[in-house]
């Protein structure tokens, strides 16, 4: 590993531990109405929480998973979704970097652009993921806003680092597509896809249409195979019924990442088999 990449993974470790640690406080505090500005208290006793005590993991480890005033229990879901944030942007990191290491990285601002843009996707991914699985449902406070920021990211990317406009336009075209397909599916089954899904279909859309024709077809499928494979589960283990209400926002999201990762890969060994 050479020292440019070493110093972004572990620069990437370093900032998803703390973006970790703020889309906590997004998970919780936008579905209950609640400012992201106002101070973060122990909801026992109302003490405001201290810097040091909100180190991510670190702070949770040394308080033993209590509050330093009341000693009410903190639910180690906290640390758990700081790591794992960290993690995922190492992952993105590594997987734009290992590919095709070049000593010319920290100062290719495409490469930038596109760190940013899936680091962004990978925070919105946690967050709404939390969220969806909490209250079943993605709010447009985030999906909108976030939808919005990854146009202007490839935007700016695609301009500061002089690059073919076609990935931009496609990305744009993938995003109206997979909107518009999501869009039909409501129509068909308005009880079967809810419309903060299809706000989110566009974004993941914008995202996938980006890295190609391939990724964007494979991510959408993976969507469907994904949470299909996660519903039958449910309902042979009893756990479900056919009319239960199962979020598909984290499955939207995962099959995202799937398409990211292999999409291209796939499409590409598809059609040299079939030619």
């Amino acid at each position: 590993m050479t020292p440019a990449i070493l110093f972004i993974t572990v620069f990437a470790i370093l900032f998803g531990l703390a973006i970790g640690s703020f889309l906590n406080v997004v998970a919780y505090r936008v579905p209950a109405g609640i400012p992201l500005r106002r101070e973060s208290r122990c909801p026992q006793c109302d003490t405001g929480i201290r810097w040091w005590q909100n180190v991510p993991v670190v702070s949770w480890l040394a308080l033993r998973g209590r509050c330093a005033s009341c000693g009410q229990r903190i639910s180690p879901r906290y640390p758990i979704i700081e790591a794992l944030t960290a993690v995922l942007f190492a992952l993105v990191a590594l997987g734009l970097m290992l590919p095709h290491p070049t000593p010319g990285m920290l100062t290719d601002a495409g490469f930038w652009g596109i760190l940013i843009t899936l680091a962004v996707f990978a925070g919105l991914s946690v967050a709404l993921t939390l969220i969806d699985l909490d209250v079943k449902r993605l709010p447009d406070a985030i999906v909108l806003p976030g939808w919005g920021a990854i146009v202007v990211l490839l935007l700016v990317t695609t301009l500061v680092a002089h690059l073919d406009w076609w990935p931009f336009l496609r990305a744009l075209i993938g995003g109206a597509a997979l909107f518009l397909f999501y869009c039909l599916i409501r129509l068909i089954s308005p009880r079967g896809m809810g419309g903060g899904d299809v706000k989110l279909a566009g974004l993941v859309g914008t995202v996938l249409g980006w890295f190609g024709w391939g990724a964007l077809a494979f991510g959408a499928f993976a969507a469907f195979l994904l949470g299909g494979i996660f519903g039958g589960i449910l309902l042979l283990t009893g756990r479900a019924k056919r009319r239960s209400a199962i979020p598909f926002g984290p499955w939207i999201i995962a099959g995202a990442w799937v398409g990211i990762v292999v999409g291209e890969p796939i499409g590409r060994w598809y059609l040299g088999f079939m030619s």
